[in-house]
């Protein structure tokens, strides 16, 4: 007897370049056992776009991505500040989010830990307003608004109250830079009034770093600039076991996309050797965004099996498996 699925969504899918099309696929295979309607909607973007379409992210694809209620991108190459970041700024994605969470039989250098890294996506560093080269050398802007600041704050202190978490760190640097970050501190603990019952604490990004490696497990949740964000995240994802288990999530006021943080790793594209588990918690992050958390929570227990049972490992997790075989194995315990 079959049975008709609940919920429906139309979600954009863009596999991008190199191992992107494997994990796409692979994900693809266990949403589909999923008692979810998706209506899967495909653009092209990254570099092999580019060389066909004269453009890495053609205006059909952006298009797509805005009229789909989310978006799953697969990885990159050399194109993926022309992709990624400006489809972060075309859709005003305000938030990237990035958890580092150990799993086992993952090379994590811990166990215990499990935290999310709320990181500004809009302003910061990433703007790429840079100057042309002087005589001395070269100059670029870094743009910190309250406006941004608050928002991203606001939104990380939100997210610990609707995750039981009960501390929010803030990563800076306003000992030295004393008005930008000096601004991100104080907006921090003016927002903070508003949450009295989660705790909180701000580190310079260079002692976060020192504690990220003696002691990992006291964070919870840390809200932090563009590109602080961006290398704590990656030292994260070598906390953890690499990036091949890394997801991660842009929330903005016009939709949501979400990605695995690794690349296109072309040395391994086309040999169905791809770790797809980043691509799979990409997609479990996109589920919560959409409101299914039961399946979402499902699926996650279907990979954690996966990785407790240690049978059907891909290469990097020191296993013979291939990106398909991963993706079964999944499936079957779903």
């Amino acid at each position: 007897m079959s049975t008709s699925k609940t919920n429906s969504y139309k979600i954009a899918v863009v596999p991008g370049d190199g191992i992107g099309r494997e994990v796409m696929d692979a994900t693809l295979d266990v949403l589909n056992t999923l008692d979810i309607d998706f209506e899967y909607v495909y653009g092209e973007a990254g570099d092999e776009c580019l060389e066909k379409n004269g453009t890495a992210l053609p205006n059909e694809t952006l298009d797509m991505i805005r009229d789909s209620d989310a978006c799953l991108f697969g990885a990159a190459g050399e194109t993926a500040a022309d992709v990624i970041v400006k489809i972060r700024q075309e859709m005003k994605m305000f938030a990237n989010l990035r958890p580092v969470k150990a799993y086992p039989n993952t090379n994590s250098l811990f166990n215990n830990i499990d935290f999310m890294i709320v990181r500004e996506n809009t302003e910061g560093m990433y703007i790429a307003d840079e100057e042309s080269y002087t005589d001395e050398g070269a100059i670029a802007r870094r743009i910190i608004t309250r406006k941004a600041e608050e928002r991203i704050i606001r939104y990380a202190f939100e997210y610990a109250k609707q995750n039981n978490k009960t501390k929010v760190t803030a990563v800076h640097k306003a000992n030295v830079l004393k008005k930008t970050d000096g601004l991100f501190k104080e907006i921090f603990y003016e927002v903070a009034k508003d949450y009295p019952d989660i705790a909180t604490e701000d580190f310079y990004v260079d002692a976060t770093a020192m504690y990220l490696i003696t002691q990992p497990e006291s964070f919870e949740v840390v809200v932090t600039t563009n590109l602080f964000g961006d290398i704590l995240s990656d030292e994260g994802a070598g906390l953890v076991g690499g990036l091949g288990l890394i997801p991660s999530a842009n929330i903005g006021e016009e939709g949501a996309l979400f990605e695995p943080v690794h690349g296109s790793a072309p040395d391994i594209a086309g040999q169905n050797k791809a770790n797809p588990i980043a691509m799979m918690l990409s997609s479990i992050m996109m589920l919560r965004y959409l409101g299914e958390n039961t399946a979402a929570d499902k699926f996650e227990a279907a990979i954690l099996k996966v990785l407790n049972d240690a049978n059907t490992l891909t290469g990097d997790l020191g296993g013979s498996a291939s990106t398909t075989e991963l993706a079964e194995a999944v499936k079957n315990n779903l």
